[in-house]
Parts: structure tokens; sequence; C-alpha cells
């Protein structure tokens, strides 16, 4: 495909999401907001118009100005529906959505451990469960999306590797097909919801943010220049493996001193462990760390927060010196103790970052419930759908029947 063909499709994704985003809205308008000439925007808009994935509303809108009235643009929202699914350790979870990503139906299943056979059954079952409680639902569905932690290959529907799921080399994308008879799409559960952000979250009016989630792990989403930077081969944005400490801590991916090693929840527990404190789970070290008046064991733990908000005020600077972003967006379970963070994470980020690199950045905490990560997944769909719309107005025939599917 002509690079011209590529650029194309991705404008057209971005098109989709400003109607999705700042809709009802002029042709002109649209083109203000994503920087383009109206005439590139007039080029790209009649594969979906056609397919009715947006629509013209028949009676012009106000005038913008001088001149005749605009026709104003809008996302057809009933148009289909799109399923969400989130896998992680021990819960399956999803959405049904329209075609806006507003959720219309939601279910999780929690499963005995993570093994790819269960998770991936489950996860067909769920979609059926979901689908099956809305009139022709299947029929209406242009697909599925499953974000899931770690190295996602989006072309072939493979999980390279999860450290925290445990897989390695694992079809997610075949399998589900079978099983639910609906094209499936495979993301980072990141970039999922970095998609997301950019189309009804905190990054909406950015070009160039990173959306970065810490708590059991540390994992990053990139959108760069209005779009969302995967690398070569779904590689890109791996925050968590930024090589820190080489003497630190063992990490999941089998090397020592990572960013991940030194600031995810665990890394916190095990210094408390290293002077006599056991503790069962981070609430509980947050409980200590808040404590007052301070006792030296509050102190320990305090010190063990730093030390974790340090490693990531680190990281944080080298992503800053890298692509310069307007916005970061602290997401995950892990943000609930960002207040024991912040100080120090704060002042790595000052001292690390090169020139302006730290003050050009919006550090944003935003707590996202589960609904925001399966409406990313939700989305991953949609984006792949209006890139080239004409390609999905029939849904590809079904994979064969496979065990899943029982």
């Amino acid at each position: 495909m002509r690079a011209t063909e590529l650029l194309g499709e991705a404008t057209r994704a971005e098109i989709f999401g400003q109607v999705l985003t700042a809709g009802p809205i002029s042709r002109s308008g649209l083109a203000a907001r994503l920087g383009l000439s109206p005439s590139t925007v007039t080029r790209l808009l009649p594969p979906l118009l056609d397919a009715d994935y947006i629509r013209e509303e028949a009676e012009p809108g106000p005038a913008a100005g001088p001149g005749r009235p605009q026709r104003l643009l809008s996302v057809n929202l009933e148009r289909h529906l799109v399923v969400g699914v989130k896998i992680a350790p021990n819960v399956v979870s999803g959405v049904v959505t329209d075609m806006g990503a507003r959720v219309l139906a939601r279910a999780e299943l929690q499963i005995d451990g993570c093994a790819p056979e269960t998770a991936l059954t489950a996860a067909g079952r769920l979609v059926r469960r979901l689908l099956g409680a809305i009139p022709e639902g299947t029929a209406r569905t242009l697909g599925v999306g499953v974000g899931l932690g770690g190295h996602v290959d989006a072309a072939s529907g493979l999980c390279r590797y999860s450290g925290i799921l445990g897989w390695r080399d694992v079809n997610v994308a075949a399998p589900l097909a079978a099983a639910t008879g609906l094209p499936v799409i495979v993301g980072n559960d990141v970039n999922a919801l970095v998609v997301a952000q950019r189309w009804f979250g905190a990054g909406r009016e950015s070009d160039t943010f990173a959306v970065v989630t810490i708590g059991a792990g540390i994992g990053c989403g990139l959108l760069v220049g209005g779009a969302l930077f995967t690398g070569s081969s779904g590689l890109a944005a791996e925050f968590g493996h930024i090589p820190i400490d080489p003497a630190g801590p063992a990490c999941t991916c089998g090397r020592r001193g990572c960013l991940e090693a030194l600031a995810c929840s665990a890394s916190v527990l095990t210094r408390l462990g290293h002077v006599g404190l056991a503790l069962p789970d981070i609430e509980s070290a947050a409980d200590l760390a808040r404590t007052e008046p301070a006792t030296a064991e509050t102190r320990a733990a305090r010190a063990a927060f730093a030390a974790a908000g340090d490693a990531l005020g680190r990281g944080l600077a080298t992503l800053c010196n890298l692509i310069n972003p307007e916005l970061v967006i602290l997401a995950g379970e892990g943000v609930s103790v960002y207040d024991l963070l912040r100080p120090a994470v704060h002042d790595a980020l000052s001292h690390h970052a090169f020139s302006t690199a730290a003050a050009d950045c919006t550090v944003l905490v935003d707590p996202v419930d589960d609904d925001m990560w399966t409406r990313g997944a939700a989305c991953l769909v949609l984006r792949a759908t209006v890139r080239a719309p004409l390609l999905s107005k029939h849904h590809p025939p079904a994979a064969r029947p496979s065990p899943l599917a029982a």
C-alpha cells in the first residue's frame, strides 16, 4: 500500500474521532480542528458517508460566518454495535457499545488463573452472553476488540509476550473469532486506552500525549502528532522496561533494574519487607505511610514510596526528553496512592528532564474506571473499521468452529 493511502486511512480514523468528539460539526470546522485543508476533508469523507458511519444533516446548520449555511456532520451512533473486552489476570471484562463507544451493556467473568485457553474460553462466553441479551446482537455487531497487557502484534492477532499474563506467542484473534463468529482485533490495552482518551477523555485537545499506567505493572501508550504510535512491530512505548538500575531488582521480563521492577506496587512492598515490615497489599502500605504522627515504620513506608516515585520520575523525564509530550495521563490502580509518589516524581522529573521538557508537560492523574479500558478495546474496532470502511460493509465469514465455541 502506498504511503499516501496509509496516510489517508489514518486521517480518516482521526476524522471519525473528531466528529465523534466535537460533532455535530461543519466540514470547515472539522478541517480547522485537524489542521487540514477543507479539500482534504472533502476527499476523505465519502467512504464514511457511503458506509453510513457519518451523516450530514439534511437541514443546514447555522452559518459560521458570511456565506451560505453549512451542513453539519455527526456520527450515526446506531449504525452498528461493537464489543470491547479486556483480559487481565483472573478476570475477563467486557462491554457492548454503540458507534460512539457509549456503553449499552457490561459484564465480567472471574477466571481461575489466566492460562490462554481458560482466558479465551471465558472471553468467548462473555461475548456471547453480552450479545445474547440484545435483539439481533451478533448480526448488528461490527467486531470484537480485545485489550491485554504486553507485546501484541495487531496485524496477526498474536500476543507475542505478556509478562503479567505469562503468555508467549498466543493466538488471540483466531480462536476468539471462531468462538463468536465475529471479526476480532487485538491490541495492547494501554494503546486502546490512548484511543479512548483521544476520542472522549482527557486527551481530546492534545495531539501529542502519553498514557502511563501504574500499579501491578508499568504500561505506556503514545499519541504522536494526532496518531497512535505503536512502532514497527507493536513494541513502542514499553516504558516499564526502560533500564534504570543495572544492579536493581529482577523484572518480570527476566532482566534487572527495569522501571517496572523499581516503581510497581510490588516494589514498595518488597522494600518494606527488607526492613522487616511484611504488609499484605499496597493499600496497607499506603495507610501506614499516611499515619500521623509519624513513627519509624511510617517513615520507612514513606521512603519506600519515595523510592518508587523517584524511579517513575526518572522514567517520565526520559519520556519527556524523547517525545516532548504536552500531556502525560497517569492511570491504573496505582493512582490511588499517587499522593505518596508525587513529591519524588516531581523532583526527579524536574531534575532529569532536558531544558523545558518538564515545564512543557502537564502531568494529569485520571483514575479511569473499568469501562474506560473496555471502551478503549471497542475503539480498536471502530478505529480499524473507519480507516477503510468500504472493506467493512459485510462481515467476513466466521472461522471454522473451535473448541472455544463450546
